[in-house]
């Protein structure tokens, strides 16, 4: 009932980590792996080991969280040395998140995977918002399609991007007039919504240390927002480019939602933080429920199917 198409491959379940949650080290990757997750993706990596913001860089609250991680990750080699040996004894794909520090890191970054072993999914960050200091790439329309350009040069592997939220229209069009232009596997939508603050009232203060209190936004807050990216890019992207659905996943009617606005895929992250690796078989159990309520034996019977008022 939950089997999920996604490019060449059959997932047993759309759900997956976000990057940046629960995949950091081979003990929580191999956690993911053993979970009801379809699959997962790793920490968004750099050419080298990084430690990231000063702490406190993580702040949870009643609905969602806030967070300047500043990409903390092993290094490229650590992930790649766990995915070759991972994908000899399964046979589901998985996604390598690359981000790095400029354009020609990045550059370098896809060259050694191209290279690579490596048979999965790569997901390129262009939208990662509490780097303090360098801005959210894919804000620049000029600069990601340079970056693209150069990628898809020589990049023949699978390979998707990871988009922050837009909120105009016609950033909408701009971006998917891009995207268009590339064969791109996937778009994941969205990242964070960067710049958020969140302040305690108790001691007057900001609540993480990074960038005077500010971060990007996760959790439940942002999902009218996520719904939004999901729905306005699945409207505009070639049919081959499919959609990876982010942003307030915390229960089944959540991800139903994400999959109605045309989602193929579903990453959790503030609510896997929250709950651990159990949290991907609990909104399957919901999912299934509104699907059997409502008549649906195939995620496809209605993945994309939102029904606007007629004029």
């Amino acid at each position: 009932m939950l089997e999920t198409a996604f490019q060449d491959y059959t997932f047993q379940s759309p759900l997956m980590n976000a990057s940046g949650v629960h995949c950091m080290t081979t003990e929580e990757l191999n956690e993911l792996a053993n979970s009801k997750a379809g699959t997962f993706v790793t920490k968004s990596v750099t050419k080298q080991k990084r430690q990231g913001n000063p702490e406190p860089r993580y702040y949870e609250t009643d609905f969602g969280s806030i967070n300047s991680m500043g990409l903390p990750n092993l290094g490229f080699d650590y992930y790649l040395d766990y995915l070759k040996k991972h994908q000899k004894i399964a046979s589901t794909p998985v996604f390598f998140s690359v981000a790095s520090m400029n354009m020609q890191d990045n550059i370098e970054t896809l060259k050694r995977l191209e290279d690579s072993e490596f048979r999965g999914f790569t997901e390129l960050n262009l939208s990662c918002p509490n780097v303090p200091g360098k801005p959210q790439v894919a804000y620049d329309f000029e600069t990601t399609e340079k970056i693209l350009t150069e990628v898809f040069s020589f990049f023949t592997k699978p390979l998707g991007v990871k988009l922050p939220p837009y909120f105009d229209l016609v950033h909408f069009d701009q971006m998917a007039t891009i995207l268009n232009k590339f064969p791109l596997a996937f778009v994941n939508s969205i990242n964070s919504v960067g710049n958020g603050l969140i302040v305690d009232t108790e001691k007057e203060q900001v609540v993480i240390k990074p960038k005077e209190g500010f971060g990007g936004i996760g959790g439940q807050y942002i999902k009218p927002t996520a719904l939004a990216n999901v729905r306005a890019f699945y409207l505009r992207l070639n049919p081959s480019i499919q959609i990876i659905g982010t942003g307030g996943i915390t229960s089944g009617q959540d991800a139903f939602e994400h999959l109605l606005c045309g989602a193929s895929m579903l990453q959790i992250g503030t609510q896997l933080y929250k709950e651990g690796t159990s949290v991907f078989s609990r909104v399957l159990s919901e999912l299934e429920a509104i699907m059997d309520a409502k008549g649906y034996s195939r995620i496809e019977q209605f993945r994309g199917n939102l029904k606007t008022f007629e004029e």
